[in-house]
């Protein structure tokens, strides 16, 4: 089936090469085409260019697209989005002043949601949270990297990593699974916590590998989590069953996770809120993502990410919402875009750009989604009528989709 778009008003995110990531200055330039056309078919985009070039063949399905602009769906690279309940009890401590370490340490935080996980049936855990993936797809999300570390135990791991697969079976949506039993320390764990490591990498790793259930693995690398030697422990023995490292990584304190990052090839390392400029230096000229996750610091009141100093150091820099039931409880990319350039002070290129391409990289679809690339799948999204990209942050309260499109089918 082919579909041609015409008369968009801007075509937005062009790459006519091949392109991993974008970095430092040239994350404030993003290739458009004004007046432009777009044919898909088969689910992939086949061509694209100006309307004086539109050709004239036969097409199942013409989509008029004047005033309206087309830009690659967003990828978010960090979510957590494979949870049971939720959990707006500590939302409201927060307001009464408790912080969200203050709250972990009374029992709540990651804890509580993993006690209320492992007594959830899986169906009842997939029921939840394909709510939630249906959700984002509609605000304009085209790809999805999906994290566990809300089981804390071999059964309950294993329950939300074959949650993550049934819904990479069940939906049109590229979706990475990360394997984050390192979340934090288990209360039956809480004085031996060698003991939990082993158990991850012993028991629970060799049952991931076995099922093919995860790309990569990932360590909240934190005081009172896991610290660095943790770290290199768990990112060592997942290389070893062909698991890529990813970092939760400077999010309230700076300990030196970022250089384990490199030092094992992350893929990405994210939060970031708390960045030292030898972290930045670590970085430089490196395949490591900076990840920042902005909707998480507005949630939590905590800093941002420093985003000018990252990008005017020449880093790359990618955005994702961190959604999950504690932190950052919304699952909503335009929202992210638009607080990374109110608050981290990026510029609407920047963060689209960080937003799609680069987006894409940090989870490793780079050459499948994240840009107008011939050849690439037709996740798209379908503005409403509006004047300049620049809208779609200002309009922070609402997002300007009209329709979003998956393997160039609309989604209803």
């Amino acid at each position: 089936m082919a579909t041609l778009f015409k008369s968009i008003k801007e075509l937005i995110q062009v790459r006519n090469e091949p392109i991993s990531f974008i970095s430092g200055k040239e994350m404030n330039v993003l290739p458009t085409i004004e007046d432009a056309f777009l044919v898909v078919e088969n689910g992939l985009i086949v061509n694209f260019g100006s309307m004086d070039d539109c050709p004239t063949d036969s097409y199942d399905n013409i989509i008029d697209a004047t005033g309206k602009m087309i830009l690659p769906s967003w990828c978010d690279s960090h979510t957590h989005i494979v949870y049971a309940g939720n959990r707006e009890g500590e939302f409201v401590d927060r307001i009464n002043g408790l912080s969200y370490e203050e709250i972990a340490n009374n029992g709540g935080g990651i804890l509580n949601s993993a006690k209320e996980l492992q007594e959830t049936s899986e169906e009842g855990l997939y029921q939840q949270s394909s709510k939630r993936l249906e959700e984002v797809i509609q605000l304009g999300t085209g790809a999805i990297e999906i994290k566990s570390g809300y089981g804390l135990t071999t059964d309950a791991e294993i329950k939300m990593l074959r949650v993550i697969k049934r819904l990479k079976e069940n939906y049109p949506i590229p979706i990475k699974a990360t394997f984050l039993g390192a979340h934090a320390v288990p209360t039956n764990f809480k004085n031996n916590k060698e003991g939990y490591l082993q158990l991850l990498i012993d028991e629970i790793m060799p049952k991931v590998a076995d099922e093919n259930l995860a790309d990569y693995v990932d360590v909240f690398c934190e005081t009172g989590y896991f610290s660095v030697a943790d770290t290199e422990l768990i990112l060592k023995a997942g290389k070893q069953y062909g698991l890529v490292p990813k970092i939760h990584v400077n999010q309230f304190t700076a300990i030196g996770g970022v250089k384990t990052g490199v030092k094992y090839d992350a893929l990405s390392v994210d939060h970031l809120e708390e960045m030292r400029e030898k972290d930045i230096a670590i970085l430089k000229g490196t395949k490591t993502m900076a990840v920042a996750l902005p909707s998480c610091s507005y949630f939590l009141s905590i800093p941002y990410a420093p985003a000018r100093k990252m990008i005017d150091a020449g880093l790359p820099l990618a955005l994702a919402t961190d959604y999950n039931p504690g932190s950052t409880p919304s699952g909503n990319m335009n929202f992210v875009v638009a607080t990374a350039c109110i608050k981290m002070k990026m510029t609407p290129e920047e963060a689209i750009n960080a937003a799609t391409i680069n987006g894409a990289y940090a989870m490793g679809l780079e050459k499948e989604v994240g840009s107008i690339t011939k050849g690439k799948r037709a996740n798209l999204l379908l503005t409403k009528s509006i004047n300049s990209y620049g809208f779609i942050p200002y309009s922070f309260g609402a997002h300007q989709i009209e329709k979003v499109y998956l393997n160039g089918v609309e989604i209803k």
